[in-house]
Formats: structure tokens, sequence, C-alpha cells
């Protein structure tokens, strides 16, 4: 999965002496998360929605007219953007994205290609990605097995007990921390499947005949989470 196909493409773009004020407004009219800030085609900043809503209640609190009036006419986006933003590229995974996301903490990220802003990366996307792989608009049934030891030919041997109960298997997912997982060997991971059934329950009971514990289910025919 390429960031240029999850990205919200040509996004919306504000020069570093923009006022804050306008900023805000942009933001907020057009449910933005983030504005690249750009001058001379080039990256300077990034404004964010979460920033500015605290600086404008923080202003407001104060009850100081000579501050609210220099939020409002004078502050320029250039004096409150983060500077030399994190950035990701459109030609990188979005598996790369998620992880440099998760080790700088942060939600929004603008995508280059070359030198050019041609997108961003904000939490809906992540949103968009997660349901899209999980079959959230789609109604999949599903299952989430126990940690299992993932050697030679289990997952091939899920598939199988799977798909003989006549279901059709859309997705599976190996789950697990990385510092969860042994140094050496097989690592054990909950393994998530995803499935169109008439009656999911089938699966269920085929995958615990088999020696897979099931820890939870979703969709209509099995919805009703189990012991662990």
């Amino acid at each position: 999965m390429m960031v240029r196909n999850w990205m919200q493409a040509n996004p919306t773009v504000i020069p570093s002496d923009m006022l804050v004020s306008e900023a805000k407004r942009i933001l907020s009219e057009n449910n933005l998360h983030a504005l690249p800030v750009v001058d001379d085609g080039r990256l300077r900043g990034l404004v964010t929605r979460a920033n500015l809503l605290r600086m404008g209640s923080f202003v407001l609190r104060t009850q100081n007219a000579d501050e609210f009036n220099f939020f409002v006419t004078r502050l320029k986006v250039r004096d409150v953007m983060v500077r030399n933003p994190a950035t990701i590229r459109a030609d990188d995974t979005m598996e790369h994205c998620l992880l440099k996301g998760r080790e700088l903490g942060v939600a929004q990220l603008p995508v280059l290609d070359e030198d050019e802003v041609v997108g961003v990366i904000s939490a809906n996307e992540i949103f968009q990605l997660a349901a899209h792989c999980l079959g959230a608009c789609e109604r999949r049934s599903g299952v989430t097995l126990a940690p299992v030891r993932l050697g030679p030919g289990v997952l091939g041997r899920i598939v199988d007990v799977v798909e003989a109960t006549g279901a059709v298997l859309q997705a599976v997912y190996p789950v697990g921390h990385a510092d969860e997982q042994p140094e050496w060997g097989y690592p054990e991971k909950k393994v998530i499947l995803r499935f169109h059934a008439e009656v999911g329950s089938e699966v269920v009971t085929a995958l615990e005949t088999a020696g897979f514990a099931v820890i939870e289910t979703t969709g209509t025919q099995c919805a009703t989470p189990l012991s662990s």
C-alpha cells in the first residue's frame, strides 16, 4: 500500500504571512486537521487544528482585549507554525508512514513528491485504511484467534479450515507487538480473520474443533464475544 494511493491529495496550503485567525477559519470550515505552510513552492511549516484551537481557547480564557485583538488582527502563521515538520514521501509505503507517525508521535504528515507538497496523511486517512483492511464497510463476519505459534503451514491450515465450511475468506491478519516476540523461534500472534459466510458460527465451531481457540467474534451470525 503506497502513500500516494491513500493520502488526501491536492491539499489546501497556506502562506506563512497569513493571519492565524484566517488559518483557523479555513481549518474549521473545511473540517481539516492540518494545513501545510508553503512559500515559493516549498514546505516551510505545518499548522494543526488542535494547536490553533488550544491557542484560541487560551486567548479567550485570559479575557484580555489586547491579546484577543492581537490574535485576530496581527498574529501570523509563521509565528505559530511547526517549522521543519516531519514529512513522508508519496512513494513510501503506508507501513512506513504508520511506523514513522508512531515513533514521532505525530498525527499529521505532509506528503512530498520531490520538494512539492502533493498530499497530507492525517488521522482520517489512517481510519479509512483501518476500515478498509477490517472490512468495516462490507459487513464481513470475523473472528480473532488466541495467540498461535506461527510456524510453517499454520496460516495455511487456518485458511483451509475456514474455507472448508464454505465461507469466503477475505483477509488474514496476524497481529502482535514486536516487544512480545521471541528473539528466536516462531512468533506467537493473535490471528484476525475476516470472511463472508451465511452462518459465521459454523466457522467458529470448525476452528475450535481444529484446535484454534476463538476469543472474539464479529458479524450478524456470530456477534457475541467469547470468553478467553
